[in-house]
Order: structure tokens, then C-alpha cells, then sequence
């Protein structure tokens, strides 16, 4: 960990396929995007459409089993951007 890293848990690299929507915005769509990388406390995904930090996401994906520690099953969770 070089000193300007300051997370607390190991990012494992892996792509899978999720969808987001925000949250402040009622009418907004569901998109498709990928992550990056996963940890226990956050999702790194690239995406298309401009978020700003602060903003709550709705996101969805199959978390898979070498993540989960057992088979693969469907999440759902919110979070808010925390990186651009």
C-alpha cells in the first residue's frame, strides 16, 4: 500500500455487469455499467453518464461467489459517488 492510499479494504479487480439509477432525480432511468473493482465497503465502475460526489445511486448487481463466499446472488444496495 503505497502512503497515498488510504483504503481500508483490498479491492478485488473483477468485471460484472450492473445497472444504477440516481437517487435524486425521480425520474431517472435505470443504466448498465461495469465495475471496475469490488470491496467490502465499495463498487469502482466507469459509466457514460456524468455523476457528481454526493450523489445516491440505487445499484444492482450479481455479486459473484469468489466475492460472496457462496453462490452467486443478486444485490441490491445504495450508496452515494464518492470519487469522479
Amino acid at each position: 500500500m503505497n502512503s497515498s492510499e488510504r483504503r481500508i479494504d483490498t479491492r478485488v479487480n473483477i468485471r460484472v455487469p450492473l445497472r444504477f439509477r440516481t437517487l435524486n432525480n425521480p425520474g431517472a432511468t435505470e443504466q448498465l455499467a461495469e465495475t471496475k473493482n469490488i470491496s467490502q465497503r465499495g463498487i469502482y465502475f466507469e459509466t457514460v453518464v456524468p455523476l457528481k460526489i454526493g450523489t445516491p445511486v440505487e445499484l444492482s448487481l450479481r455479486m459473484p461467489e469468489e466475492l460472496a463466499g457462496k453462490a452467486s446472488s443478486d444485490v441490491r444496495c445504495v450508496a452515494r459517488v464518492v470519487h469522479v
